[in-house]
């Protein structure tokens, strides 16, 4: 009986630890990127494409963004993007000597690992300089092409964080000017944008926000949407409206 019942104490002890180790994972979030450290510490591969610096420091977004998300994001997933995107690069001659963007605007001609790390790279590249840690507001030019298009501001946001939400799965929710110069939210799915020559609606992007997993969770767990409502605490309007003149043109 004495035998019987440490067996099946120890079987119960051993049906309880994946669940011990997810609680870690909640209760004390260094226990992922510990975890991880032996996987995740591979020297960058040597290419034309290297990862942008942060404009800011990795703690300074904590209106929207925590600390270990930024570092997780920036410094390992967008990291990945970069080292597998110039594996791609020294396997095919072809894409030598091209920019990230001649690279976009001919997607449709490549494989998925180009694809899916070459939309890693431009699209983070492009959404690491649309966050800032100061308060800012947007233009007049801008502001009125947003009650041109939304009816208000609060209608727009109300309207993204809409689109955001229901991206199916990993995606990215956007802010183009389209072709006609007028403004339109779509979103894409994976590391997709709307500069890619096959991208369902095309245009230059001017906002736009990663609505995949791992730009969320720790903070927000599943709620995408809160994740959503909150970042426009730390979006950078003198940029977005900057980029609107730019897109315009």
């Amino acid at each position: 009986m004495e035998k019987s019942m440490s067996k099946r104490t120890f079987l119960g002890y051993l049906g309880a630890l994946p669940v011990t180790l997810a609680a870690l994972q909640y209760l004390n979030p260094s226990f992922i990127s510990t975890a991880h450290a032996t996987t995740s510490a591979a020297p960058a591969t040597p290419g034309p494409f290297t990862l942008p610096a942060l404009p800011y420091a990795k703690t300074a977004l904590e209106a929207a963004i925590d600390a270990q998300t930024m570092e997780i994001h920036h410094g390992k997933h967008h990291q990945a993007y970069v080292d597998n995107l110039n594996k791609e690069v020294g396997k095919d001659s072809s894409l030598t000597g091209k920019s990230i963007e001649d690279i976009l605007a001919n997607m449709s001609k490549y494989p998925a690992a180009v694809r899916n790390n070459g939309g890693g790279h431009w699209n983070h590249s492009f959404f690491w300089t649309l966050m800032t840690p100061e308060k800012t507001t947007p233009s007049d030019e801008f502001s009125a092409a947003i009650n041109t298009a939304f009816g208000s501001m609060e209608d727009f946001k109300k309207k993204f964080e809409e689109v955001g939400t229901k991206q199916f799965g990993s995606g990215w929710v956007w802010l183009i000017v389209n072709a006609s110069g007028k403004l339109e939210i779509t979103s894409t799915p994976n590391q997709d944008n709307p500069l890619m020559d096959d991208a369902k609606v095309k245009g230059t992007p001017i906002l736009g926000n990663d609505v995949w997993e791992h730009a969320y969770y720790l903070r927000y767990f599943n709620k995408r949407g809160d994740y959503l409502k909150t970042w426009w605490n730390v979006v950078n309007w003198n940029r977005v409206s900057e980029l609107y003149v730019q897109g315009k043109i």
